[in-house]
């Protein structure tokens, strides 16, 4: 029942004829006061009802400013789902890959991709999400973000093998810096004077906490440079080609569920072509970590995780743009990085405490700077 019927139910009067059933004018006296009491409880109950539903069922001007409180809220909940979901997909790729001393990370990437394939194919089939048919052109038009996925989480990987994750995570505030660079020529966006002072802050603080990091190590910040550029250019094609892969497909749309469907399916042919040609195939035959089903566990988890990072940054990336989804990941990078220091015991001096503050400091700026 909707609401208009609802209050048409309650604010319904008395019919006359059922004042036919009595003679007496004595009794129709009666009658008359029993249906004017309880015509005005009718009226009481009506206003109610009314104020009741201009509360939590708004309508005509209302309706706009409850919409307007909801996609308010939208940012907010996708922007925690992805902060968390990535929180916790650093520390656990670490675990793997430290840890447990993994030295495959694509085939890491592999096995995570392959899991979240699975889950949506069998969430699918039950019928609990809609995917999309998928075509060759829509192949075609989504493939330069694929392969951009691809080097984005194999570069990722290979930086959390030789990195600490404090440091990580303040070396990725450069992709702040790259995404506003490209918003300025791709989408023509204009960054206030405090953004830009915010970012030379950023950069302070990883020049900083490189040149006092106690385990620097030239190789992971090569891959983490790497992955700055990989990151920021997902955002940025991302945006540009969510448009396009629509107009391929059949029905106009492409939700984010069919949207993660083909982002880790494309990927799974990349993974295996560099697989073999890198020789890493071997190393997961011969090597005894696979052989622990605490390590299985682990990366299992981390695969789900994929799942819900995929799902929750494009959810986020539709909701805002891609320097908020940048921005909020900078803000996530405090309780990562405490909790990289706290759980991987990381040697620390005090000029490198500093400059990983820093730079926690010089995101929380930007993330004001962006919101202002």
């Amino acid at each position: 029942m909707t609401a208009v019927e609802l209050e048409a139910v309650v604010c319904h009067e008395p019919d006359e004829s059922e004042l036919n059933h009595f003679s007496d004018n004595g009794a129709k006296t009666v009658v008359y006061q029993l249906l004017d009491q309880k015509s005005s409880e009718r009226r009481w109950l009506s206003e109610r009802f009314l104020r009741w539903r201009r509360r939590y069922l708004p309508v005509d001007g209302d309706n706009r400013r409850d919409h307007g409180s909801v996609k308010q809220s939208g940012p907010l909940v996708s922007g925690a789902a992805y902060c968390i979901s990535s929180c916790s997909m650093i520390i656990l790729n670490k675990i793997v890959l430290s840890s447990y001393n993994f030295n495959a990370g694509i085939s890491l990437m592999l096995y995570q991709n392959l899991i979240s394939c699975l889950v949506v194919a069998v969430l699918d089939i039950s019928g609990m999400v809609s995917v999309e048919k998928f075509n060759w052109k829509l192949i075609r038009v989504w493939m330069p973000v694929n392969v951009i996925f691809v080097g984005m989480l194999v570069s990722g990987m290979y930086s959390l093998k030789f990195i600490n994750v404090a440091m990580v995570t303040i070396l990725k505030n450069a992709t702040n810096i790259i995404t506003a660079i490209g918003e300025v020529y791709m989408f023509r966006k204009r960054q206030n004077n405090k953004v830009w002072a915010a970012m030379f802050m950023m950069i302070i603080s990883a020049i900083s906490g490189g040149i006092t990091d106690l385990t620097f190590d030239a190789v992971g910040y090569s891959w983490q440079l790497a992955n700055c550029f990989l990151t920021a250019s997902y955002s940025l094609t991302l945006r540009r080609v969510m448009d396009k892969a629509k107009q391929s497909t059949k029905s106009g749309s492409l939700n984010e569920v069919s949207m993660v469907l083909l982002n880790n399916l494309l990927s799974l042919p990349f993974g295996i072509i560099l697989i073999i040609l890198l020789g890493e195939w071997r190393y997961v035959i011969s090597t005894d970590v696979t052989k622990d089903a605490m390590f299985w566990v682990v990366a299992t988890a981390s695969g789900f995780l994929g799942l819900a990072i995929s799902f929750t940054s494009m959810w986020f990336l539709h909701q805002t743009g891609p320097t908020t989804y940048s921005l909020v990941g900078s803000l996530n990078k405090v309780p990562i990085s405490l909790a990289g220091l706290v759980l991987f015991n990381v040697p620390l001096s005090l000029p490198n405490l500093f400059s990983i503050l820093f730079g926690l400091f010089a995101g929380v700026v930007f993330a004001r700077a962006k919101m202002s």
